[in-house]
Order: structure tokens, then sequence, then C-alpha cells
């Protein structure tokens, strides 16, 4: 099957898609904040949670980013077996974070790791990200989730013995603990577990997309509920929420190892899809 959609429209889509991950939050996230805001009893907490939400909803009215660090653009790209779309994919979704990064406008944020020469429109060697999942069926699925440091930087991945799984619940712990105030709390938490050491850390990426109201079971709400006992809070000011939900991922590894990565995501869990080639 071949898309239905012309390269032009492609890059728009993807353009557009970007400007909504931005501006706004899933609903799922913004429940999960309201919900905190209205649960916590801290009131340095509470004000803050209020400050969050009001911002959210100034960036919506007048169609700005919601955070002056736009990130680096990531994008998970589900592609069906049977999609022919008839264009070079990734060629054009790099031409529309160039197109993006002009009209929102977002802040150009890459830059070369040793010369930190900035390239000016968000893309270079490697970025955008882009996550690329051959699955059945004729459907393109894009989701754009971007980035910010301030998260990112505090996230942190282990090799441990494969006697060690014990040890994975104060590993989390000690990473939060450690990141403090830094990655801008409310958190989402991801755990990637097993795989490879890369591996690892893009399951971890990947369950900060899962939604926040999906059930958390055994270690994860065993995690969930000891970082919100820690007394961190919102921006670090103290309360009851300092995460909004955890969520595992999980693959086989090699009998000699157990990879676990833990990726952090700030109070704006920024990610938005759309899908192509959906049935007349």
């Amino acid at each position: 099957m071949s898309t239905k959609i012309s390269r032009e429209s492609f890059i728009r889509s993807i353009a557009d898609l970007l400007r909504k991950a931005e501006i706004e939050l899933p609903d799922d996230v913004m429940n999960a904040l309201r919900k905190a805001e209205t649960t916590e009893e801290n009131q340095v907490a509470k004000s803050q949670l209020q400050a969050i939400l009001k911002n959210l909803e100034i960036a919506k009215k007048h169609g700005v980013p919601m955070c002056q660090d736009t990130g680096i653009m990531i994008f998970f790209v589900e592609i069906g077996s049977e999609f022919q779309p008839g264009f070079d994919l990734e060629a054009a979704i790099r031409e529309a974070v160039v197109l993006a990064t002009a009209e929102i406008p977002l802040r150009p944020n890459a830059v070369d790791p040793l010369t930190r020469k900035n390239s000016g429109n968000n893309t270079g060697v490697g970025i955008p990200d882009i996550h690329w999942k051959l699955i059945p069926g004729n459907q393109l699925k894009i989701t754009a989730a971007p980035k910010g440091a301030g998260s990112e930087n505090m996230s942190a991945l282990r090799m441990f013995n494969p006697t060690e799984t014990g040890s994975i619940k104060n590993f989390v712990l000690e990473t939060i603990v450690n990141a403090g105030g830094m990655p801008c709390p409310p958190l989402t938490i991801g755990v990637g577990i097993g795989g490879s050491f890369d591996a690892a850390a893009r399951l971890a990426k990947e369950a900060l997309l899962e939604p926040l109201d999906a059930p958390m079971e055994g270690l994860e709400r065993e995690i969930f509920e000891a970082v919100n006992s820690l007394g961190i809070g919102c921006m670090g000011l103290g309360g009851s929420t300092t995460a909004l939900s955890v969520h595992m991922k999980t693959a086989h590894c090699h009998t000699a190892s157990l990879p676990v990565a833990v990726n952090i995501q700030c109070w704006a869990n920024r990610h938005a899809s759309v899908v192509f080639g959906r049935d007349e």
C-alpha cells in the first residue's frame, strides 16, 4: 500500500506534531498533575503545582512552548511491513525538525559533543534521534517525544551482576535522591531492565511513553511509593508528590548480565503521535 500523503504534507504533519508536543501535554499527564495539585498538602509544593498548571494554560492559549528547554528531538517510528511511503522518511523527518525549529519556534539545542558548535536547527549527526520498529500491517505511527536536558542529565545506567535483582529498587531510589530537584519534579520515571547496555536505556525511555494512568504493579508500585516517601516533592521543595508514575519495560538478557537503566522525565512529559495509512 502506498501512502496517500505527499512528502510535503508529511513534513507539514510532523512539524505540526512537534508543535502539539511542545505546547500541550497529553490528557493522562494533565490529569496526573491536576490530581497531584488537589492531593498535595504541602503548601509550597501545592503553589508550585498550581504554577505549572497555570504555565500550561498560558502555553496552550498563546501557542508557545511550555518550557524554555524545548529539548532534543526524539521520534519513535512504528512502520508497517506493507507501508510504502514513496520517499525517504528519515530525511523528511529531519526537514520537519528544521521547519518546526523556525516556525514554533524551538530553541536550537543540537551541538557537536566535543566542539559544542550549535547546528542552529536541532539537527546534526544522529539528531533527530529516530527509533525504528517494524510492525505488521500497512500503517505508520510516529510519536514525537522532545526531551530536555535537566531530566536527561540525571538519568543513570548500571550493569548489575545477575544475582543482584534485589538491588534494582535501591538503584532507582539512589538515582532519584541524587537527582533531587534538578530534573524538575514531579517526575515520570522509566526503568529498563535487561537487553544489552544500550537496549536497557532504550527500554527505559520507551517506558516514559506508557500512560500515566496505567496500573503500576509489583516492583513499579513499590518504587513509586518509596520515591514519594522521600519528601523531595515538586521542584525539590518538599511534599508528597515526587513522582507521577513509575513504569518498567524488560527484555531477555545475557545469562551473565543484568543491565538496568533509569530514564527520568520532568513534569513536562511531552509526547504526541500521528498515524498515517489508516483505511479510509
